[in-house]
């Protein structure tokens, strides 16, 4: 039988409404978020791009400014460049093109299109993203010493104190095999349209998020603090495929070309706000009791003009990155994807996110271990399974100390 959420729904957002104003309590919310989009605007007026940029050098040198970490902390994005070289990434980038080519992948792709269904209820339904996980470039990016620097960096961010304790360990990431996206120049079909990963309807219902969001539902969402993990590790997403079911402190990729505005890459919204923003949207009167602005079981969140339209003023086009550089933004930060690469450089990227070590995380990473030995799909993921026969993928072999503890082995 068919999951219904509507009863669900309907009964959450009775209780929720009961605890504040809710009317009140957004329109608050609207003039800050107002004021912090009218912020973007004017920054990118005067040439900025609205999203922060830090270098890995001063990450490794332990040299950021205080200003640094408060543009990040209100943005909840950054781009932090120069994490690889622009050679290692060049090469990862053909090695990837010649490990598809090698191993048939677009036949085998065609023959199994309509299994993973994740995007299907966004605008723009089909995003070039490969289901490879474990080419050696993949494997070789996660388990860098760069990388596990710069996630560290990103994790301590956070107030990692919980009622029950230490929520997770900043200080080591578990991998969270993700995907590969290779854009073609001149691609006009393959865009995706504004979203949030790691949840859909669960952030109104399941208790643990209701935990995370309290300021916000209890009608004082001054006193949400986006970067408290309490609670974030308890929560629990609806089972389906590709909902991700780690807890991710940073989603985010690296980029393998040069891509930035025009060229068919990410876009953001750089702030903080937008999750109280749409938590309270839902809980308004002009929105059906037994609907949350469009949100259900095993999708992406989707943000949409019809009832998001002043968030998504803020929406903006990273600025260009180099191979080598990476991007990242917060868990609950709406991005995108471009409709068209209108450049003349594929826009190629490595999805790789920050997901330290917890009791959630390392069960999941039980499991994936596994999909690793065999080749086949992470178990958050359709089950494509192409990898299993293909030639030239990590084995166990390719991993390193650190990339081993990553892995849970």
């Amino acid at each position: 039988m068919q999951f219904d959420p509507k009863p669900h729904i309907a009964a959450a957002k009775a209780r929720l409404r009961d605890r504040q104003d809710v009317k009140a309590s957004f329109a608050s919310l609207r003039q800050a978020a107002e004021a912090e989009i009218d912020g973007i605007r004017e920054e990118i007026a005067r040439g900025g791009s609205g999203i922060p940029e830090i270098a890995y050098a001063d990450i490794h040198s332990g040299s950021l400014t205080g200003d640094d970490i408060q543009a990040i902390l209100r943005k909840g994005c950054v781009i932090v460049r120069g994490v690889f070289t622009r050679d290692q990434a060049n090469a990862w980038n053909d090695e990837i093109g010649a490990y598809i080519d090698r191993n048939d992948y677009m036949t085998k792709a065609r023959e199994k299109a309509g299994i993973d269904k994740y995007f299907s209820q966004l605008e723009n339904a089909v995003p070039q993203i490969f289901g490879l996980y474990w080419s050696r470039p993949q494997v070789m990016a996660r388990q860098a010493e760069s990388l596990a620097e710069t996630r560290r960096f990103l994790n301590r961010l956070w107030r990692i104190d919980g009622p029950a304790g230490t929520e997770f360990d900043p200080d080591l990431d578990l991998t969270y095999a993700d995907r590969t996206r290779r854009r073609a120049p001149g691609d006009t079909t393959l865009g995706l349209s504004p979203h949030m990963d790691a949840g859909s309807y669960e952030r109104w219902c399941d208790p643990a998020f209701q935990a995370v969001y309290a300021p916000v539902f209890e009608g004082h969402w001054q006193d949400y603090d986006p970067w408290r993990a309490a609670f974030r590790t308890q929560t629990r997403e609806y089972a389906s495929p590709a909902v991700s079911s780690m807890f991710r402190t940073f989603q985010g990729w690296t980029g393998l070309t040069e891509q930035g505005p025009g060229g068919g890459t990410l876009q953001l919204v750089p702030t903080v706000l937008s999750m109280p923003w749409m938590l309270l949207r839902a809980l308004q009167d002009d929105i059906a009791d037994d609907d949350l602005c469009g949100a259900a079981p095993g999708r992406a969140l989707g943000a949409d003009a019809e009832h998001h339209a002043e968030l998504l003023e803020g929406l903006v086009t990273i600025p260009t990155v180099m191979p080598g550089d990476t991007v990242w933004w917060h868990t609950d930060t709406i991005h995108a994807v471009e409709d068209a690469n209108a450049s003349e450089n594929w826009a190629n990227v490595i999805y790789i996110g920050a997901s330290p070590d917890c009791r959630k995380n390392r069960a999941y990473a039980a499991r994936q271990q596994a999909t690793f030995l065999d080749g086949r799909s992470p178990p958050d993921f359709a089950p494509e399974d192409y990898e299993v026969d293909f030639k030239g993928r990590a084995t166990l072999d390719d991993l390193t100390p650190l990339g081993r503890r990553q892995m849970g082995f």
